[in-house]
């Protein structure tokens, strides 16, 4: 009964959603809408099932915005690829390791990503964790929602920025907290909890290999980000892209950089993803078995523009089967965001600065980075451009 009432209270908001002829030319009209589809509860993969043929439209990004589709398409080919390392042979000998530490700071210096093969993971455990993630996203709503909401560390959701975007996007994200602490095992969806709190293990240990050897391009201690608690603090989101009626209108994920140190990426073979690279947008080719890694906007700001956070964006799928991703974002750990708990400031590292390489950002403490990078929608260089040194 209380399914039957849920699913009637759904049909006539999707249809308010819908069927509104106003035009979103107000934040009040806008915000109704965003309001309306956020209580549905349904996400973007609940709008198809209710069979539309044309996006809401609060997912309608004005035409500036969206990339040109030609240039986006992810069959296109570019005179540049994104790196690929081979990690095989790293723990033998001390010629491999550094042939591989100065591949990963050419890229992260340059493209701020890069695809590593041979390292480590079975091919069994990101397979389990994509189809997890699959099997999580494509239950009945019912099941779903019981996980919706925005501010639990496991929840269901439509668009983190939902309320602070210029126009939705057309994903729908499963969120995990893996870390400091890692969540109660009743507290995880049971379709994909053994799947991805495993690959979240994999995943730290060779977090933290390739944060030593990060830190080894830039010429300081392996332990340097390890000592600053850099691996401790952990999301996953597990990334649903359904099918969308109308790509050429809307993204998948808008262009923006991660907020992270680095950031881990397990995707399916659907492909989708565009990586910014002089002015260009570059497909990710889908590999089996790539696990892609990105530089995030604090490891920009650390190792003094050393590293560069990398743009990218997702397209909307026009794809009839959907695509799975699955992010895990690596942040400095902070036992409170209370300024009084974390009185430890963070900014370029010391021993990358000298007189001819004075510091490009000012310092801050955790409390103040949160606040900034939750304080408005994904962007481009959000926390690097909030805590430049302007001159």
């Amino acid at each position: 009964m209380k399914v039957r009432l849920y699913l009637m209270s759904t049909e006539l908001k999707l249809f308010s959603l819908i069927h509104s002829e106003m035009k979103l030319c107000n934040t009040d009209a806008r915000m109704k809408q965003v309001k309306e589809f956020d209580e549905s509860g349904i996400g973007v993969k609940g709008l198809l099932d209710s069979g539309i043929t044309s996006i809401p439209l609060i997912f309608v990004h004005p035409p500036d915005q969206v990339p040109n589709k030609k240039s986006l398409s992810p069959h296109s080919t570019t005179d540049w690829e994104i790196p690929v390392i081979n990690f095989c042979g790293l723990t033998n000998s001390g010629d491999r390791r550094s042939e591989i530490v100065n591949q990963i700071r050419e890229a992260s210096s340059t493209y701020g990503f890069f695809q590593i093969i041979n390292h480590g993971i079975s091919q069994t455990v990101i397979d389990d964790a994509l189809s997890s993630v699959r099997s999580f996203h494509e239950q009945p709503i019912e099941i779903k929602n019981k996980y919706y909401g925005r501010a639990q560390d496991v929840c269901f959701m439509s668009n983190s920025d939902l309320y602070k975007s210029e126009a939705a996007s057309w994903r729908d994200t499963l969120k995990v907290v893996v870390g400091p602490e890692p969540p109660a095992t009743e507290k995880l969806p049971e379709v994909c909890r053994n799947e991805l709190m495993e690959w979240a293990h994999h995943a730290t240990i060779l977090g933290e290999i390739l944060m030593e050897l990060m830190c080894e391009g830039l010429g300081v201690r392996p332990e340097r980000l390890k000592e600053m608690r850099c691996s401790e603090s952990k999301i996953l989101l597990g990334q649903y892209y359904p099918y969308c009626p109308q790509p050429e209108l809307t993204l998948g994920l808008v262009p923006h950089t991660d907020h992270s140190i680095i950031t881990l990426l397990l995707q399916d073979q659907i492909g989708g993803l565009q990586v910014k690279y002089e002015d260009q947008w570059i497909s990710v080719k889908p590999i089996q078995g790539v696990i892609t890694v990105n530089v995030g906007d604090f490891f920009q700001i650390i190792s003094n523009d050393k590293y560069k956070s990398g743009e990218h964006c997702v397209l909307a799928n026009s794809s009839q089967k959907s695509r799975v991703s699955i992010p895990l974002f690596f942040h400095p750990a902070g036992l409170t965001n209370n300024e009084d708990d974390n009185p430890t400031s963070y900014g370029p590292l010391p021993e990358l600065l000298s007189q001819e390489y004075p510091p490009c950002y000012r310092s801050f403490t955790l409390p103040e980075f949160w606040k900034h990078a939750q304080s408005r929608a994904l962007c481009l260089k959000n926390l690097v451009n909030g805590f430049k040194i302007v001159e």
